[in-house]
């Protein structure tokens, strides 16, 4: 892959090749984020494209002067993205995530930033997250994973502090159940 700075310029310049360079390359990435909130392959998949579309419109505001940290930099700003992009189509969806089983060519999707062992962990969390009701499923996510604070959840979903804190409470005290049955050693989360 060409030299990541270059290819942020290109996108800059909204450049096609650059553009599809950046996408081919993060497209497992922003996948796997916006899995854990839309459950269907194809809506996962359209999320993802209108993510895609987001920041390539808005890699203007994109900045990074250190070159070393340019990557996790951008990572995380795709990661926003693609959240925001997710919650956006649930809100659009009176937030009720769409119930199925996982099709198996999900996990068949390329990151290049995950071992096995990591990819085996990411598949039985999301199956253990996908339990929880929709309204823990979103607080969760968007907590302990994706680094919201309660008061940004509260802001995004329309809801009270309270209520985010309550619903983290109850979606982590169930998953601690559900893995003490196999592992009671783990703690979920903690605090």
């Amino acid at each position: 892959m060409e030299q990541l700075s270059t290819i942020i310029q290109g996108c800059i310049n909204k450049q096609p090749r650059c553009q599809k360079l950046l996408y081919e390359q993060y497209y497992g990435y922003a996948f796997k984020i916006v899995f854990r909130y839309i459950y269907r392959y194809e809506n996962a998949a359209d999320v993802v494209n209108d993510g895609f579309v987001k920041v390539f419109t808005r890699f203007d505001k994109f900045s990074c002067e250190d070159t070393e940290d340019q990557e996790k930099v951008l990572m995380g700003w795709i990661k926003r993205i693609m959240v925001n992009t997710a919650i956006d189509e649930l809100r659009r969806k009176n937030m009720i995530p769409e119930i199925g089983g996982i099709p198996e060519e999900v996990w068949d999707v390329p990151d290049v930033g995950q071992s096995a062992e990591q990819k085996l962990y990411y598949k039985e969390l999301i199956i253990l997250v996908k339990e929880l009701p929709p309204s823990y499923q979103v607080v969760f996510n968007m907590y302990v994973i994706d680094g919201f604070s309660h008061q940004e959840i509260a802001d995004k979903l329309n809801i009270s502090i309270g209520t985010s804190k309550s619903n983290l409470a109850k979606a982590r005290a169930y998953l601690q159940k559900k893995l003490n049955t196999d592992i009671p050693e783990i703690d979920v989360c903690s605090s």
